[in-house]
């Protein structure tokens, strides 16, 4: 395994924004490199625990090994962040001081050629899995799904355009020879795209975010698991999220608006009668974003959005 080089976005940010405290207890769904454990950590101790997930082996290893010099304050499980009350369970953990998720793909996955992320590693093998012991890949996926749910898939999670033509033109070049390798699907979706939108930088990517989403579940569930997250954090605990493109950004405030709308009866009602409380306050009313001094030294901070929300009963 390549060393596991990863930057954590906003990292500084994020653990202000959680307002960690010695001896507190946070949860982070998403470990990854461990960048940003490292912190909630550093700033939690001598006392502060962490439990973590990730679904990805070597981000598993390298946080183990990032985290060594808290060694026996903190545990990680191979899991999906979306099980947190299984995970939670075996942890025996009822209450939390502090959320962290990060939705970024890791640096490590994207340049690592072998895990079939990037668009622009034109010999990997179209992958595309977080926990590679599933079945699913990316080539399964673009070689057996019908036409009309690639295109699906392109136009709901990558909000592309010629999601149709992109479709067809992939169903064609199947019937010829199975697609094996990130090149091909590169090739196929620029070849699908009227020349004059191709001027505005690479093409791809739109195509590969959402064949790495569908791969991979990673809207599924996540409007509960944020819900579900925020009733488990205390009185004055915080959650902190990091989105990086639209779809999971208008799911994480969704979730924040229900969650703090005090009362969702008919307003024609003259007095409430669903009970319903205001269970937070977001703290952030327009998302954090990084700093132009941040986005040049790691480009992957440029589409990054922090909300963060605090339980207030």
């Amino acid at each position: 395994m390549k060393d596991f080089a990863h930057i954590p976005v906003m990292a500084e940010q994020c653990v202000d924004g959680l307002k960690v405290k010695d001896g507190g207890v946070y949860f982070d769904g998403t470990v990854g490199g461990g960048g940003h454990s490292y912190k909630i950590l550093e700033r939690s101790g001598p006392t502060g625990k962490l439990i973590a997930t990730d679904l990805d082996d070597d981000a598993i290893s390298a946080a183990t090994e990032r985290l060594s010099p808290f060694s026996g304050r903190f545990r990680i499980y191979k899991s999906d962040y979306k099980d947190f009350e299984e995970v939670l369970t075996l942890a025996g953990i009822q209450s939390l001081d502090g959320v962290m998720l990060d939705f970024g793909v890791s640096s490590y996955q994207l340049d690592n050629e072998e895990r079939g992320f990037s668009y622009m590693k034109r010999e990997a093998p179209l992958d595309m899995r977080m926990d590679r012991s599933q079945n699913l890949t990316a080539e399964m996926l673009v070689n057996t799904y019908s036409q009309r749910e690639i295109s699906r898939i392109l136009k709901e999670y990558g909000e592309e355009r010629f999601a149709s033509e992109i479709a067809a033109n992939i169903v064609k070049a199947r019937a010829e020879k199975p697609l094996t390798i990130s090149g091909e699907l590169t090739d196929i979706i620029e070849k699908s795209i009227p020349a004059k939108f191709r001027q505005n930088g690479p093409c791809a990517r739109k195509s590969f975010q959402a064949i790495r989403i569908a791969v991979n579940g990673e809207l599924e569930g996540l409007y509960e698991c944020v819900i579900g997250l925020i009733k488990r954090l205390k009185k004055g605990g915080r959650i902190a999220i990091l989105t990086f493109h639209s779809l999971e950004d208008r799911i994480v405030k969704q979730a924040f608006k229900f969650l703090e709308t005090d009362c969702i009866c008919n307003k024609n009602l003259p007095v409430c009668v669903c009970g319903k409380k205001k269970e937070i306050e977001i703290i952030t009313k327009k998302p954090i974003t990084a700093s132009e001094e941040e986005k040049e030294l790691n480009t992957r901070a440029k589409c990054a959005k922090l909300r963060i929300a605090e339980k207030i009963i």
